[in-house]
């Protein structure tokens, strides 16, 4: 246990250390040699998105600088300036009224026009006598009152109309103006109508005053308004063969790329995030292959294997630069999850296609600082996933390769896609290129697995499906030799194979491994052929001549000689495996029985095979098949009570035994495996029709 602890810890530093190696380079600050006003050799992108602190304080400055000065209207000025024209003639209305009622001098004599200007001037505010001339006086004490009736109307609708406009400090002359101008046509007196125009040109004053308050808030929303301007993550600062301008040069310097300064933080978050990726393909590694497989290295190091080789492959990739077309849709991004299926998992192919994507945003960015290429992780992760489709329950080699097509169709849609979003308005050249990598990459995921796939298998004597359906040939050698030299055993093991496949498929466990662990089940067999019943046809039995205990050893070996060849052919461990644990330590009853019978001294235990038990549950269903079949042949006219009875005698027999204690399979499982054999075995002894002769 230590040592599986500390295997998983070496190699997890290992991982770390080759992610952070592998994308070191595309967070590496790029340092440019440049100058002023000389022409850039190479298109330059931002590598971070960062504020341009000094042109959002020049937007605002200009923002601040478009608000115009707030001047406020004071309404109430016009009527004010209208009383003030209105009381004056009114002074002069109640001065002549007031005089024609015996108010002059000399007791009843008619005022002189001095006495009516004197009374008129006591009459007002002594501001208004002052700034009022006496001749403007002099033609208000002289009139009459239906004259005065009529200039105050005049006036006062020419003072009204013209307060009522705006009037700033240097309208206002030519206000003064336009009043004059209203009176001047009017029919007053000569006298009356200059009185008329000077009260109206006292009357009219700025109406229109500053607003620094109210200025200053307009400017300070002005400037709040203004977004910061930012330098985006790819945004081109300089284009190829541009001229590099104080602008540029600022900016350059500004993003730090002028500079020779190494920043410590990028490297620091690359560390974190190998850390943070190794952790997640080890930890989903324990997670999802389950607690029985959790000190499995091999299937550990194989998707770590895998991880680095797609990362290899990534970082190669990388290293191809062209402006005009980008090589990142060429990555075999299925790959992951078909390798992944075939050797270990479906969900372990689907992780490291996760970790994939991810390492996919940082290689492909270009070697820009800190810039993530969002469009290559989308794609290696929708191309990985979608091999899962096609791959369900087709492990063939040419299934393979057909998965690598459909991968491809996928692979173009999402390049469409990708494309289509941002409106990329590109060539029908571009287009034709980027399909043609997307093409690549589909095919070239499918015939790198299948190139990858033996190195895998033979490296680590992994039994894959693929393995399995080789094996699985008519024609493979040891099974030609089997046909050929037990020809009842090649039988009897293909009954079995049909028993224990369909059995192990509805409990969830590998019905291929059962089918092809079936197949050579009995390989021991072929040592001595004639010794077993089932190849004992039209000749007798050898059995007759030997004593029980002989003929216990050469049944009994059978299992041993089985492993021996097949270990000989150099067949999977699974393999030899099941040839010998298919009968466990059950007893041979045949032949204990016969030793009893004939008096010698023996033990059961003596006449048990040597084991070991079913480890796994193809091995127990196996077992169970084996019985099963044997024994049914031994039945007279099998129906369906006396299969139901035989199979699930046999079960109980072998679990009252304890043969199945050393594997998992559940009490559940076996009464499922019980009813599936059952199934299985109606039809192959079900009734036909009787033909006439």
């Amino acid at each position: 246990m230590e040592e599986l602890k500390f295997f998983r810890w070496i190699l997890f530093i290992l991982t770390v250390l080759l992610l952070f190696v592998s994308m070191y380079s595309n967070v590496r600050k790029e340092k440019l040699d440049i100058d002023l006003f000389s022409i850039a050799d190479r298109t330059i992108r931002s590598p971070i998105t960062i504020e341009d602190k000094e042109s959002t304080e020049k937007k605002r400055k200009e923002a601040v600088a478009q608000v115009k000065d707030v001047y406020v209207l004071r309404q109430e000025y016009a009527q004010n300036r209208v009383d003030l024209v209105r009381s004056i003639f009114d002074a002069a209305i109640e001065t002549l009224e007031g005089n024609k009622e015996g108010k002059g001098e000399g007791g009843g004599l008619p005022p002189t026009t001095e006495e009516r200007l004197k009374d008129l001037k006591e009459s007002l505010t002594e501001p208004v006598a002052k700034e009022i001339s006496d001749a403007t006086f002099l033609a208000l004490a002289s009139a009459s009152k239906n004259e005065l009736s009529v200039a105050k109307d005049y006036t006062v609708t020419a003072v009204h109309k013209v307060m009522n406009e705006r009037i700033p400090a240097n309208e206002v002359e030519n206000a003064k103006k336009r009043v004059e101008e209203a009176l001047r046509i009017t029919a007053m007196p000569e006298n009356l109508k200059n009185a008329a125009v000077e009260l109206a040109r006292h009357a009219i004053v700025q109406n229109e005053f500053y607003d620094p308050e109210a200025t200053e808030e307009l400017r300070k929303q002005a400037a709040e308004n203004v977004e910061p301007v930012k330098i985006l993550q790819g945004q081109v600062i300089v284009e190829e063969g541009q001229l590099v301008t104080p602008e540029i040069y600022r900016q350059l310097k500004l993003l730090g790329l002028m500079d020779g300064k190494d920043s410590f933080l990028p490297f620091i978050g690359l560390l974190l995030l190998s850390v943070m990726l190794a952790s997640v393909l080890f930890a989903g590694h324990m997670h999802l292959l389950g607690r029985e497989r959790k000190e499995n290295r091999r299937d550990l190091f194989i998707s770590i294997l895998i991880f680095l080789i797609g990362l290899g492959i990534m970082k190669v990739l990388s290293f191809v630069k062209n402006d005009a077309f980008e090589i990142t849709f060429l990555f075999p991004a299925a790959m992951g999850v078909m390798l992944g299926k075939l050797l270990i998992s479906e969900a372990k192919g689907i992780l490291i296609t996760i970790a994939w994507a991810l390492c996919g945003t940082v290689i492909f960015n270009g070697e820009s600082s800190g810039a993530f290429h969002i469009t290559a992780g989308i794609y290696i992760l929708l191309s990985g996933l979608s091999s899962i489709v096609f791959l369900t329950n087709r492990n063939h080699r040419s299934k393979i390769f057909q998965a690598g097509l459909f991968v491809s169709a996928v692979n173009i849609a999402v390049i469409t896609a990708l494309f289509f979003i941002p409106d990329s308005r590109m060539s029908a050249l571009h287009y034709g290129y980027y399909y043609l990598t997307g093409i690549g990459s589909g095919i070239g995921s499918a015939v790198l697995t299948i190139g990858i796939l033996p190195f895998f298998e033979a490296g680590f004597g992994i039994l894959s499906s693929m393995k399995l359906i080789e094996l699985a040939n008519p024609n493979h050698p040891l099974l030609k030799k089997i046909l050929t030299d037990a020809p009842g055993t090649y039988h009897h093991s293909v009954m079995v194979a049909n028993l224990a496949e369909a059995a192990c498929e509805a409990i969830g466990a590998n019905g291929l491994l059962a089918r092809v662990g079936s197949y050579y089940h009995d390989a021991g067999k072929i040592k001595r052929p004639m010794y077993f019943i089932e190849n004992q046809n039209n000749i007798s039995n050898p059995h007759e001549h030997l004593n029980p205990v002989q003929s216990r050893n050469i049944i009994i070996a059978h299992t041993s000689d089985g492993a021996e060849i097949l270990e000989k052919h150099r067949m999977p461990k699974e393999i030899v495996a099941i040839a010998r644990e298919h009968h466990g330590t059950s007893v041979l009853k045949y032949f204990y029985v016969k030793a009893k019978e004939a008096g010698l001294d023996v033990k059961e235990d003596e006449f048990r095979y040597p084991g070991p038990k079913p480890r796994t549950k193809e091995a127990a269903v196996i077992s169970i098949a084996d019985s099963v079949e044997a024994a049914v042949r031994t039945v007279n006219d099998p129906d369906r009570k006396k299969i139901e009875s035989l199979v699930k005698n046999i079960i109980k027999d072998r679990l009252n035994d304890g043969q199945f204690e050393e594997c998992d399979i559940t009490l559940k499982e076996l009464k499922t495996v019980e009813k599936t054999i059952c199934e299985t075995l109606y039809g192959f002894f079900h009734h036909r029709i009787e033909y006439p002769s």
